[in-house]
């Protein structure tokens, strides 16, 4: 099974973090990443750009690949 880009379970984690940023990166067990990624998106929304952050944290989740 891979655990690359495009794996079944990145494409989770990435659906995941794109409702609720850092949503992902926890599910793949990146819990300092999670933090910064929600708390990017809770300071981006307050200037109405926290869109922004919904879609780097999808598309960092979906792109993951874990050290091998």
């Amino acid at each position: 099974m891979s655990s690359g880009a495009g794996s079944a379970g990145n494409v989770i984690a990435g659906l995941a973090s794109f409702f609720i940023p850092g949503l992902g990166q926890l599910v793949q067990g990146r819990l300092i990443a999670a933090v910064l990624h929600l708390g990017l998106a809770v300071a981006l929304w307050f200037f109405m750009l926290g869109w922004i952050m919904n879609i780097l944290s999808a598309l960092s989740a979906a792109t993951y690949r874990s050290g091998e």
